[in-house]
């Protein structure tokens, strides 16, 4: 099928594989945690079999199936919608979550099928290094992006500062003149990750961490701008506050 304007890619390579599926999750995590609501209100059971697509330009979409037959790729769980008012709001995210899971795999290794066994070993040990789906959006594992609540001694994500009551935020938009401190500060927290695309750490980007469940993300993954994080006094993320609302 491949809409959302028609995006498609032929990806030959294991990293070109593995990027196409890094994107296609990414779309689908925030569709399932800091989109849930626009997600949940697409999803009417009123409507036919509906679908959750994540594409590799980083969008989502809930659309019907493909029509024709056989489908250019694997086709997601089909339906998705009919099960939203059956169930409890998180374990019906979490059904679909376990779905997707199963569909991004389908089309990884449908594209991967021309590679050799090493290479198929390779793009499967790169695509289990992630969390699936399922974990990040039943919080089932606690991935690397945690950092210490208290850093003293060390810097947080763009040069960090207390804030009020010692929460720490990220702070100003790095200078030219502290590229050798960036590079630091690169490799001190090289391990940490976006809670929401998985994007690994870097100085040059926009980061904040919930005061909540200390993880850490991109602003641009969570809607947060820099200006807007100075405002806030205790930031929590997509995931803490659905959890909120499930309660």
């Amino acid at each position: 099928m491949e809409t959302a304007t028609s995006v498609s890619t032929n990806p030959r390579t294991v990293e070109e594989v593995f990027t196409d599926f890094r994107a296609r999750r990414a779309a689908i995590v925030r569709a399932l945690t800091s989109e849930v609501d626009q997600f949940y209100s697409l999803c009417d059971p009123e409507k036919d079999n509906l679908c959750l697509y994540g594409y590799p330009n980083d969008s989502w979409e809930v659309n019907l199936p493909a029509e024709e037959v056989p489908p250019e790729l694997p086709e997601p769980a089909l339906g998705i919608n009919f099960a939203r008012d059956g169930m409890q709001r998180k374990d019906w995210l979490s059904l679909v979550a376990v779905h997707s899971d199963s569909w991004l795999l389908a089309v990884a290794f449908y594209h991967g099928a021309r590679l050799n066994h090493n290479d198929r070993k390779r793009l499967f040990s790169m695509i289990n290094d992630l969390p699936t789906v399922f974990e990040v959006v039943s919080e089932r594992r606690q991935t690397k992006d945690k950092i210490p609540a208290d850093n003293s001694g060390s810097k947080s994500k763009v040069s960090s500062k207390r804030i009020n009551d010692g929460q720490l935020k990220n702070t100003k938009p790095v200078l030219k003149e502290d590229e050798e401190e960036d590079e630091d500060e690169d490799e001190e927290h090289g391990d940490t990750i976006c809670g929401i695309c998985e994007g690994i750490y870097s100085s040059d980007e926009f980061w904040i961490g919930c005061d909540i469940c200390q993880r850490w993300y991109h602003g641009k993954c969570v809607k947060v701008t820099f200006a807007k994080a100075q405002t806030i006094k205790s930031y929590k993320c997509p995931l803490c506050s659905s959890k909120k609302v499930r309660q």
